[in-house]
């Protein structure tokens, strides 16, 4: 089983979308700096998760909703509305 997951940096408000199959270690690693991308941007909160049942499934729904990024989209997901 695998997440897909959506951060928040509470100093930035930018997001990170990316897929795991434990979402509360990924998180520490984001938070403890581990994650070039995510390091200068802490710390992080999870405002989304999802499941699915496959890695290649996570895979393709985190490019998914990478593609949604700043859309409509986007803000229903994390609304918690249908996207």
């Amino acid at each position: 089983m695998y997440y897909v997951y959506i951060l928040q940096s509470e100093s930035t408000a930018r997001y990170y979308i990316g897929m795991t199959i434990s979402v509360e270690k990924r998180l520490k690693e984001h938070n403890s700096g581990k994650t070039t991308s995510t390091r200068k941007r802490g710390p992080w909160k999870l405002i989304f998760t999802e499941i699915q049942p496959d890695r290649q499934t996570a895979w393709k729904r985190e490019k998914q909703i990478k593609s949604y990024k700043g859309g409509e989209a986007f803000k229903k997901l994390i609304l918690g509305e249908v996207a």
